[in-house]
């Protein structure tokens, strides 16, 4: 390979996001990526949609359960509005080529980098990390390969997500270094909304988890309409009416989650909705988001429901969608493996 490094490339725009079905899908996984997931569908773009359950494993799953939830996960994103002939929906251990692309970046990614990573950190928190399983170490190894299986340019990711993306965007940029090739585009992060992060209802100061201990602390995309409305009636608020402005959600974080909520649902600005509720309590503020959580929500479960009846429809959409992620991914993945210098028999 010569030394000089390629004329650059231009990478035609591509989104590729993921969802761990490690369990149930709430509130938040709908207006912090599903939402945000069927708008880019309807602009046009390409967009590549992956349940990442090779994530899920870096801690212990239970199998049939896993298997459940993502079928359950795959439901979801139909019933939030991704179509599966406009966009590619399919979970992760059906195409290699993620697992292949991590090793590698292995090499490439350095300790240190890892380390530094938030969320490890967190994770091992009060625990001994040496007890934590490789595979959440090098977890956002496999997340740069997710992406750049598919030289995806565009990721719509959380805040808690944004550092392990700067990792990615290392690992592509080392690699294009390392070989001299121009060959991973710099991916750029998709953050925008007003729920990106959506809190628990029982303190705004920690994200609405499927993991937390209380399924009083989110909505379930599974909750009936009673369900979703005593969950909101009963949501932690502090004695305060609402203020006329977005300054005035200053240190009141179940307030301002509250606010989010409601703006991301009716597609409003959080200043719209302080302005239209300016002056109400809680008394008269959470009815009026019950109401519009149960009309937004209420229709993805129901249709939920239904595709959870034949669990072979689901499976058969999944696995088209891995072969269509498949026809993507595994020509960028030979084309990494001549770069590194494999040699690689070809198959006629």
């Amino acid at each position: 390979m010569s030394d000089a490094v390629q004329t650059p490339q231009t990478f035609p725009t591509r989104i590729f996001s993921g969802i761990q079905p490690s369990g149930g899908l709430t509130l938040g996984n709908y207006l912090g990526a599903l939402k945000r997931f069927v708008e880019k569908q309807d602009e046009g773009i390409e967009t590549i949609y992956c349940l990442v359950d090779m994530h899920a494993i870096t801690v212990w799953q239970d199998p049939e359960k896993l298997r459940q939830q993502t079928r359950e996960a795959a439901a979801g994103f139909i019933a939030a509005g991704i179509d599966p002939a406009r966009s590619i929906l399919f979970n992760q251990s059906q195409v290699t080529a993620h697992v292949e692309l991590a090793w590698i970046f292995n090499c490439i990614a350095r300790m240190g980098w890892m380390s530094r990573m938030t969320q490890w950190k967190d994770k091992t928190a009060g625990k001994d990390a040496e007890a934590a399983s490789l595979g959440l170490f090098a977890y956002p190894s496999l997340m740069a390969a997710d992406i750049l299986a598919y030289k995806a340019t565009h990721v719509p990711v959380g805040e808690d997500q944004k550092q392990h993306l700067e990792l990615c965007r290392d690992i592509a940029i080392k690699f294009n270094n390392d070989y001299k090739v121009n060959f991973f585009p710099v991916v750029e992060p998709v953050i925008e909304g007003a729920a990106t992060r959506v809190m628990s209802l029982r303190d705004g100061t920690k994200k609405m988890s499927k993991s937390d201990p209380s399924d009083q602390s989110r909505i379930n995309l599974t909750d009936d309409a009673d369900t979703i409305s005593k969950k909101i009636r009963k949501a932690k608020t502090d004695m305060d009416p609402l203020p006329d402005n977005v300054a005035g959600l200053k240190d009141r974080p179940e307030a301002r989650n509250l606010v989010n909520i409601y703006a991301a649902l009716a597609g409003h600005t959080a200043a719209q909705v302080v302005q239209d509720y300016a002056g109400a309590q809680f008394g008269t503020f959470k009815p009026a988001l019950a109401d519009l959580a149960v009309a937004k929500l209420s229709p993805i479960t129901s249709e939920m429901s239904r595709l959870m009846k034949d669990p072979a429809e689901i499976d058969r959409i999944i696995g088209e969608g891995a072969a269509r992620a498949d026809a993507i991914a595994r020509p960028i993945v030979d084309q990494v493996y001549d770069i590194i210098g494999m040699i690689r028999s070809r198959q006629v």
